[in-house]
């Protein structure tokens, strides 16, 4: 299948091989996330709702000293238990450390319905603070507690606003979302967030967040005052967003399969395409309009894909432009 005259095939497989490598490495580093707390903090929970199955499942396995449990979720995600907050330091602590130092994120809990941050805590968090400064407060158990706000701001206050804190329940998966949101954010900084993402078990928040935000960055490139200046880009976005989401899903498209998508659904809906070229000559308005237009065609997209993988549906270029067109309206 040929694509339009705005960009030949050549342009169109460039496009897809470059998305297609940034995505392939991803998937060929590698994750490590440190675990901090006591041993009823409610990290295993913790992992249990936000990956596909649970850590017992997945078997932990003695490292080198007592302090630590390595639990390797895939070849290249590897999730470290450190138990130990009062002996660190101590004798047996160096491969500890070691994994402190490593860390892509840390996760340090404390408990919502215990003592918040106590001294012990608040030393080990300094301590662990020199070496390595990614760090997630995970306040658990807020199921057990009252006046959260109240302790969220007793922590941040006591930490100098350093770090996020997370308010979660393991045990009911309240506001687990939010820890979701702020792991991957941290591994997006180093490129790691769509290979853990692929793992967790809400993948329908993380979809909606990375739709939102191509919508968004569609509009800025809609935006663009020149007619035909934003094709590439536009279709350099939607690819990527299609690839994403793929992957998330683990429903890998071909580049034939994906030109297919792309020209069923955004550039078959060529006179609304058009539109947004033409406005581009009125000033002031017709940019805004044109940003409107790229940035719901963008975000249509993303939901109809999401909508047909979430159903088992087979993403054909047929089914895809009818539900596109359905999800196009509502943007309307």
């Amino acid at each position: 299948m040929k694509t339009p005259n705005f960009m030949s095939d050549e342009s169109f497989d460039e496009v897809f091989k470059q998305e297609s490598d940034l995505i392939n490495e991803q998937l060929n580093k590698e994750i490590l996330l440190a675990m901090v707390g006591d041993v009823n903090a409610g990290k295993s929970s913790t992992l249990n709702r936000l990956m596909q199955k649970d850590v017992a499942e997945v078997g932990a396995q003695p490292g080198e000293t007592k302090e630590v449990k390595k639990f390797y979720y895939t070849d290249n995600i590897l999730f470290v238990d450190t138990p130990g907050l009062d002996d660190i330091y101590q004798e047996h602590s160096n491969e500890t450390l070691k994994f402190y130092n490593q860390a892509d994120v840390i996760l340090f809990f404390l408990n919502a319905a215990g003592t918040v941050l106590s001294d012990t805590e608040l030393k080990s968090l300094n301590k662990i603070a020199t070496l390595n400064k990614k760090i997630i407060l995970v306040l658990n158990k807020i199921d057990a507690a009252d006046d959260i706000p109240s302790l969220v701001n007793y922590v941040l206050e006591h930490t100098g606003f350093a770090y996020p804190v997370i308010p979660i329940s393991s045990k009911t998966g309240e506001q687990m979302e939010f820890l979701q949101k702020e792991i991957l954010q941290q591994l997006k900084d180093a490129n790691k967030d769509l290979l853990l993402a692929a793992n967790m078990a809400d993948k329908s928040s993380i979809a909606k967040r990375w739709i939102l935000a191509a919508g968004a960055s569609a509009a800025t490139i809609g935006a663009v005052p020149i007619p035909g200046a934003d094709f590439i880009p536009l279709t350099t976005l939607q690819v990527g967003l299609m690839l994403k989401l793929s992957t998330l899903y683990g429903k890998p498209i071909t580049k034939d399969h994906a030109k297919e998508l792309i020209i069923a659904t955004i550039v078959g809906n060529i006179g609304k395409t058009a539109f947004r070229q033409i406005v581009k000559v009125i000033p002031g308005a017709g940019m805004v309009v044109a940003a409107s237009v790229a940035g719901s065609m963008t975000v249509a997209l993303g939901y109809a894909v999401k909508y047909m993988y979430e159903n088992n549906m087979e993403l054909t270029p047929d089914t895809l432009k009818k539900v596109y067109e359905l999800f196009l309206k509502k943007q309307k």
